[in-house]
This record gives structure tokens, C-alpha cells and sequence, in this order.
């Protein structure tokens, strides 16, 4: 096996995601231009998106990070919308875009127009989610599109198999579809909650850190492997399993977060990028092939499918969000709502690499051994209307924020509520303390007391010192001057220590143990004014 190509898609997409960090442009859309460009380039190899790894290996992990840094309570409280969007959204776009593209283009059949229409459906989670977190949406729009990307991957998998079953001749009915489904559902939530309880007391008790990171890595994977072992669907058992962990991960020891979080952090900037960076790469494949249709009707095709993808996104979102409110009890709960917000998510339906896996996974014939009707076309299709709402609405987003003038975020308060909440538990951790100093067998020298009782009341006031002015010299906050001026200190500290080694005062491995209780004064430094 050749290792050449995967390192070299994995070195330049992460390349380019970070060069992508310091330009106007989002790093998403940046790596798919990139691609695009470089597919073409003589000698580049052909990276054919494969099902078989894009849904079991790429997938699982992606839907576990967004899950656990999308909030539990945030999702329940948005549970209408996102669920509208998730599940009936890509029912609709299913239906809609299935018989568009059906009378669009002469020839193709309705079943094959359908498994088109449930590939297109769902807005990716990868891509609703690094657009999102770029342009800095509202709260409750970035947890709605969240909730909607982790859930709707299901709900058109599960579409895509009941049209697909018809196209290929197995004699798929409504009946058997709405049966699969709710198979699908009900089973991969049920694996979620069986799993979930175990996974995490097992992160809680395993004492190994390698072995704790190790499972944090495996945890994705488990979850959407025992799901689709019963036929379930894999997307929901790792979102439910991944928003427990989130929701509980209070109970886990600092050090295994602090791991986590820089684990997966690693894990995402690496497959999103190699994610992008293989959509723009999959264009002289998907053009291999396209025979009879190249050219002006090919061309003509694509424009119209992606605006009908495009305008039905907002036939729904429209009435889905404001028929609810006929009702006087959910106008009470949930107050005004301009058109800004439905604008928005109707807007930010981006397609991605999950789209374009499940359209390579169509068969290349049905029963009877007949090619399957019109399939380069629809892989064709699927990446146009993937690279148009990744271009189009992906470029557009941006701007159409900042034109629409949301209200932005009231950072005086947010400062007020931290130091208020900060305020509470310094309160009680000192009695705490107080406490715990008051028992014999809790013998600790009253300088180390008080130096507790310092460090407790730097962190209190450090948020309170936020709400005030910076620096009028430096322009500084009080933060920003301290750890400035710890990290001088820490930094002379080194340089000592590296001299004394370099001297052959002291060892290596001395100098590793010296340096590493140095980097962890530094971490606390950080932690306590951020």
C-alpha cells in the first residue's frame, strides 16, 4: 500500500488550513479552491472518495467533536426547530429536489431522481460547523444549525437506503420505508443510551492516561459500529453518546480534559482539512464518465439542481418557523423572532464530504445486472451542488451577517455573570478550606494557607479587574499584564535551568522534570486569568 498520497493529503490540507487562518477567507472554502486547483495538477493521484472509510473512520469522530462542544441543555431547549430541520427539512428536500431533478433531466428515473434528492438533503456537520464558528453567529442560530447537522446525517442515510432499495428493483414501500426509520432512529438512540453510562464510568475510573486517550479515540468508533452491527443508525449513537460525555465531563479529572481537549482538537484540524481538501480533489473523477451529458446540458443541469436545493431550504424554514408561533403558548416562550434568524439558517445549508460519500456508494448496477440509471450523473449533481453551497452560500455568509446587523454580544455582562459565578465559588472553596484547616489532621504550614488563600483570591478578582479599563501605556488588560509578566519570569527560570544543564550541572532528565513543573505554573497562570 502506498502511504505517499495520504501523507501528502494530510501534510498540505493541514498546510493549507493554517495559511487559510490569516486570510479573509474561511480555511473551508480555501482547501476546497485548493483542491480543485491542485486536482488537475500532472502527477497529483486521483482520490476517490470511498464510502467505506468516509462513514465508518471519518465520519464518527467528526460527529463526536462537534457533539461535545455543542451543549446538551442549549439542544434540548431548541428541540423543535432542530428536530423540523433535521428529520423533516431533509424529508422534504428529499421529496422535492427528487422530482425537480426528475423533471429536469429527460430520462432519469424517478427512483434514481429520489436517491439524488436524500444525497443532496442534509446540511453537512463539518462543514454548518467550521463555517459557523468562523462568522460568530448568534448562540441560538450556531446551536440550531449544530443540532440540526449532528442529527440530519441519519435521517438522509435512512432515505437514501428506501430510495435506493426502489431504484436497484427490492421493492421498497412507504410502509417499509417509515418501518426502516424509526429502526434506524429509535435503535441508534437506544444504542447511545446503552452505551453511554459504561463508556463514561470507564473514563472516570481508568487511572492509565494512555489508556484514558486511548479510549477518548475509540469511543466515536465503538459507539457507531455497535449501532450499525443491529442495523441502527451509527450518526445517532455517537451524537447521544458524545453530548453525555460532554454534559458530564465536570466529572472527569483535569488532567484527562486538558488531554482530551488537545487530543481532539488535533484529531478535527486534521480531518476537516483532509475532509475539504478531498472534496475539490474529487472533480476529475466525478467527470470521468459523465459521457453524453458533458457540456451545456451538464452544466444547465447543475445550476438548476443546486437552486432548488438552494429555494427549498427556505420554503421550508419559513413556515417551519413561524406556524409553530400561531400557537400563544410558543409565542410566550419564546418571544419575538425577527426574519433575520430563518433567513440566516436558510441560508447556511452547506453540503458536504458526507454527501459525496453516500453518492459514491451507489452500485454500479441493479438486479438484473443493468447499470444503475444515470449514476455518473448523479455524482456529477451531488458535487456541484456540494461545491455551489460551499462556494456560493460558504463566500456569502459573512457579509450577509455583518448586512443583517445582529445584535452583538453584550460582553459587559457575560463578564459580569463569570464574575458573579466566580464570586460563588471562591465563596465556596474558602470555607472549604477553612474547614478542612480547622482539622488536626489537616497540619499545613500557614505559609502554604495563605498561599492557597492568594491564588483563590487572584482567580476571584482577576474577572472582576476584566470589567475595567486597560492599561492606559500599554494598553494591556490586568490579564494581559500578568501573564506577561509570568511568563518573563518562567522564561528566566528556563534559561537557568538549560545553563545548568548545558554545564552538566544537572541531566536531562532533571532538566525535563524541572521544565515540566515550569510549564504547569505557566498553564495555572493562564487558566487563572482566562
Amino acid at each position: 500500500m502506498d502511504v505517499m498520497p495520504l501523507l501528502l493529503l494530510v501534510a498540505g490540507s493541514a498546510a493549507i488550513a493554517a495559511a487559510g487562518r490569516r486570510v479573509p477567507v474561511p480555511p473551508p472554502l480555501l482547501l476546497v479552491a485548493v483542491g480543485l486547483a491542485v486536482s488537475y495538477v500532472p502527477g497529483v493521484p486521483d482520490y476517490t472518495l470511498d464510502p467505506h472509510i468516509v462513514l465508518p473512520l471519518l465520519l464518527p469522530p467528526l460527529l463526536h467533536t462537534a457533539a461535545t462542544d455543542s451543549s446538551y441543555l442549549d439542544l434540548r431547549a431548541q428541540l423543535r426547530p432542530v428536530a423540523l430541520l433535521s428529520v423533516g427539512y431533509v424529508l422534504f428536500a428529499t421529496f422535492v429536489v427528487g422530482c425537480a431533478a426528475y423533471l429536469i433531466v429527460p430520462g432519469l428515473p424517478l427512483t434514481a431522481a429520489l436517491v439524488l434528492g436524500a444525497v443532496v438533503a442534509p446540511p453537512d456537520a463539518v462543514a454548518a460547523t467550521a463555517v459557523a464558528r468562523r462568522v460568530g453567529l448568534p448562540s441560538r442560530i450556531t446551536t440550531i444549525l449544530q443540532g440540526e447537522s449532528l442529527v440530519n446525517d441519519a435521517t438522509a442515510i435512512t432515505a437514501f437506503r428506501v430510495a435506493l432499495a426502489a431504484a436497484v428493483g427490492e421493492g421498497a414501500t412507504w410502509a417499509g420505508g417509515i418501518a426502516e426509520f424509526l429502526i434506524a432512529a429509535i435503535g441508534g438512540v437506544g444504542v447511545g443510551l446503552v452505551l453511554m453510562v459504561p463508556l463514561h464510568w470507564l473514563r472516570t475510573h481508568v487511572k492509565e492516561a494512555l489508556l484514558k486517550n486511548t479510549l477518548s479515540l475509540l469511543i466515536p468508533f465503538v459507539a457507531y459500529a455497535a449501532a450499525e452491527q443491529v442495523h441502527a443508525s451509527g450518526v445517532l449513537a455517537v451524537v447521544v453518546v458524545a453530548l453525555y460525555l460532554g454534559h458530564r465531563a465536570w466529572e472527569v479529572d483535569f488532567a484527562t480534559r486538558l488531554q482530551e481537549e488537545a487530543v481532539w482538537k488535533m484529531v478535527a484540524f486534521v480531518l476537516e482539512s483532509a475532509v475539504f481538501a478531498l472534496i475539490g480533489l474529487q472533480l476529475p473523477v466525478v467527470l470521468k464518465g459523465l459521457g453524453e451529458y458533458e457540456g451545456a446540458d451538464a452544466a444547465w443541469y447543475a445550476v438548476a439542481v443546486f437552486l432548488v436545493v438552494a429555494v427549498a431550504r427556505f420554503v421550508w424554514v419559513y413556515p417551519a418557523t413561524f406556524l409553530p408561533r400561531l400557537s400563544a403558548r410558543v409565542r410566550a416562550r419564546e418571544g419575538d423572532l425577527s426574519w433575520k434568524g430563518p433567513f440566516v439558517i436558510g441560508w447556511a445549508g452547506m453540503r458536504g464530504v458526507v454527501s459525496l460519500a453516500i453518492a459514491f456508494s451507489i452500485p454500479l448496477t441493479v438486479h438484473g445486472g443493468e447499470p444503475f440509471p444515470e449514476r455518473n450523473l448523479i455524482l456529477f449533481l451531488t458535487f456541484t451542488t456540494v461545491i455551489g453551497t460551499l462556494v456560493v452560500q460558504g463566500v456569502t455568509l459573512p457579509p450577509l451577517i455583518r448586512l443583517l446587523k445582529f445584535p452583538a454580544r453584550d460582553v459587559q455582562a457575560e463578564t459580569l455573570a463569570e464574575a458573579n459565578a466566580q464570586a460563588q465559588a471562591s465563596r465556596a472553596a474558602e470555607q472549604r478550606l477553612d474547614d478542612l484547616l480547622a482539622d488536626e489532621r489537616n497540619d499545613l504550614p500557614a505559609p502554604l494557607a495563605n498561599r492557597l488563600r492568594t491564588v483563590l483570591e487572584r482567580r476571584r478578582n482577576a474577572v472582576w479587574e476584566r470589567l475595567g479599563q486597560a492599561n492606559p501605556v500599554t494598553g494591556e488588560t490586568v490579564d494581559d499584564t500578568y501573564r506577561r509578566l509570568s511568563r518573563e519570569m518562567i522564561g528566566a527560570e528556563r534559561e537557568v535551568f538549560v545553563r545548568l544543564r548545558d554545564g552538566r550541572y544537572i541531566d536531562d532528565e532533571m532538566l525535563r522534570t524541572l521544565l515540566r513543573r515550569l510549564d504547569l505554573e505557566e498553564a495555572a497562570a493562564y487558566r487563572e486569568t482566562a
